[in-house]
């Protein structure tokens, strides 16, 4: 959640965007996987260790990019490491985090495994300057000072973000997990690498998103409002994912082109696929109440109200309403909760 951005002058490129002499690792994805598979189970896997620049909080960081507990492209294990599978522009891949005392551990499988590893620094918050962001509230202040590993990550893939968030769209949080739980472990395959206790998945390609049958939306729980707005987003998959490069208004106004797709899906995806910190979620049905409650004890603001109450912050507002959702201070439910359609019956 978190628009007007100003981007950095020199921001470094994504993995997919270097030359092949500026990755690092010096063998070829290609030539170790052939097209359309994911390696097998035993693969050894690719390694890195990462030096963050400053405190980091793997929880805080990551946790934007899963989708309900029991969602099949993320898990978080007993032991502390963090399990991400996912399509990267190489092909499907899996990565594995982990903190080792101020050191970042990661292990990658699949085709994707070395853009993985390329992209790991971005994905836990390299790109970000939390420094940029000067607080004008003592809840604000104090919430930062609390959680400083909160950085805002940066994957470079727009459609894992998209689609996910296109199924939230005027929908419970449990309606939308469900449809995203059981779509991808449907139609997406199994992640690379040891992953077969966790159940993990990648999510389909483009093709395969385009080749869905009405009536399996309709299972999953999903109108056709929805589903034909993720058909409309993945026939132009491929122009789609150069709005992770963009600065934020063009970004937004590349998504924004397909129909269905508004200000409160673009700024849900750019703020995980762009790292964007001034990505402010609007037409949210909770987020301006929590705002208005946090800074102006108005549990009822709109939002035009949260975003007078935010421009003190402009340039960093989804910074801002990412440590007031930290920050506890949550407006205590009054009425009845939303209650859960399910299409999927009729």
């Amino acid at each position: 959640m978190a628009g007007r951005f100003a981007p950095r002058t020199a921001r470094p490129p994504l993995p997919h965007q270097a030359a092949p002499a500026a990755r690092g690792t010096g063998f070829s994805t290609a030539a170790r996987y052939p097209a359309g598979s994911s390696g097998p189970a035993d693969e050894p896997p690719l390694t890195r260790e990462w030096t963050p620049p400053g405190p980091l909080d793997l929880r805080l960081v990551l946790s934007p990019l899963r989708r309900g507990p029991a969602d099949p492209t993320f898990r978080m294990a007993a032991d502390g490491t963090f399990w991400r599978a996912t399509r990267t522009p190489e092909g499907p891949g899996t990565l594995r985090v982990v903190a080792r005392g101020d050191r970042i551990g990661a292990q990658s499988w699949g085709p994707g495994a070395e853009w993985l590893l390329a992209g790991l620094p971005a994905l836990l918050g390299a790109d970000d300057d939390p420094d940029a962001f000067t607080p004008h509230h003592r809840l604000l202040a104090a919430t930062r000072h609390r959680r400083p590993g909160l950085r805002l990550l940066r994957t470079g893939l727009v459609m894992e973000s998209l689609i996910p968030s296109i199924l939230e769209q005027k929908v419970t949080t449990d309606e939308a997990y469900r449809a995203w739980r059981l779509l991808v472990r449907r139609y997406g395959t199994p992640a690379p690498g040891p992953t077969a206790t966790l159940g993990l998945h990648v999510i389909p390609d483009a093709r395969t998103w385009a080749m869905i049958p009405s009536w399996e939306w309709h299972k999953a729980g999903v109108d056709a409002k929805r589903s034909s707005t993720i058909m409309r987003a993945v026939r132009v998959a491929r122009r789609l994912e150069e709005a992770s490069t963009m600065p934020l208004p063009e970004a937004t106004a590349r998504l924004e082109l397909i129909p269905g797709i508004g200000p409160w899906t673009s700024a849900e995806t750019l703020q995980r696929s762009n790292g964007a910190p001034d990505a402010v979620t609007v037409g949210d049905y909770h987020l301006p109440g929590i705002v208005g409650h946090a800074l102006a004890d108005n549990r009822h603001a709109t939002d035009e109200e949260m975003l007078d109450l935010l421009r003190p912050y402009e340039g960093q507002r989804h910074r801002a309403t990412r440590l007031i959702l930290l920050s506890g201070r949550i407006p205590e439910r009054r009425g009845p909760r939303m209650t859960p359609g399910n299409i999927a019956a009729l």
